[in-house]
């Protein structure tokens, strides 16, 4: 016999009042997550390739679609986060943007490959290096958000990694050490991302809906103000 009954949805109190959690919420907690672990895999595959093949020109070609599709995977994971702030959330994308740009140019008036280029060329990464910015910010997000120690400590090491051969201090040893940390924590977050539960992915529905009608209210004031 078929049940007719249909299964209620749990209820969850938020700050604002009560909310539920949608399958269309989850299911967009699935695609953040199934991103951020494509872009930590292709991430973790072109830092070995720069780490143990980077004399390889074959290899180091073959980053560059290592690098399309970590760019697209991160596009997609700061499409489907969940951040109470939309300003932020729309930096974020900008910077994605604004790097996946800038990478594009790099690579197309350049002779050697993008990593190369890169690499060669630190004044580059004032273009190429705000996808990383983006990044940083996931993981300051899910620092802020989730206490989780790997992103913490990537928060610091990105940056670091970044501005230190941008401006040329850090020694190739340590920059080696530092990308393979990164690496290896990078896919240690998506790895617990995965098995993390989804409600606390979707956060307070409520504040969401508290934030746009503050945001619906002061455009409307700025309308009668004119």
């Amino acid at each position: 016999m078929i049940s007719t009954t249909t299964e209620k949805p749990e209820v969850y109190q938020g700050q604002f009042g009560e909310f539920t959690i949608t399958p269309g919420d989850r299911t967009s907690v699935v695609v953040y997550r199934t991103a951020l672990a494509v872009a930590a895999l292709c991430f973790a595959a072109g830092t070995a390739a720069v780490l143990w093949q980077a004399n390889n020109p074959t290899v180091v070609k073959s980053l560059a679609i290592l690098w399309a599709c970590f760019c697209a995977a991160l596009g997609v994971s700061l499409a489907t986060i969940h951040i109470y702030l939309a300003p932020l959330h729309r930096a974020l994308q900008i910077f994605w943007a604004v790097g996946c740009t800038s990478a594009g140019l790099v690579a197309a008036i350049s002779e050697q490959p993008l990593a190369l280029a890169v690499y060669t060329h630190p004044m580059a990464l004032m273009g190429v290096g705000f996808v990383f910015v983006a990044l940083t910010g996931i993981f300051f997000k899910e620092a802020f958000c989730f206490n989780r120690l790997e992103t913490k400590l990537l928060t610091f090491i990105v940056p670091l990694l970044l501005l230190g051969h941008w401006i040329g201090w850090l020694p190739v040893q340590s920059e080696r050490s530092l990308l393979a940390t990164w690496a290896v924590l990078f896919l240690i977050f998506a790895l617990r991302k995965s098995i993390q539960p989804i409600p606390p992915d979707i956060g307070d529905k409520t504040v969401f809906t508290y934030l746009r009608e503050q945001r619906s209210k002061s455009q409307q004031l700025n309308l009668e103000s004119e």
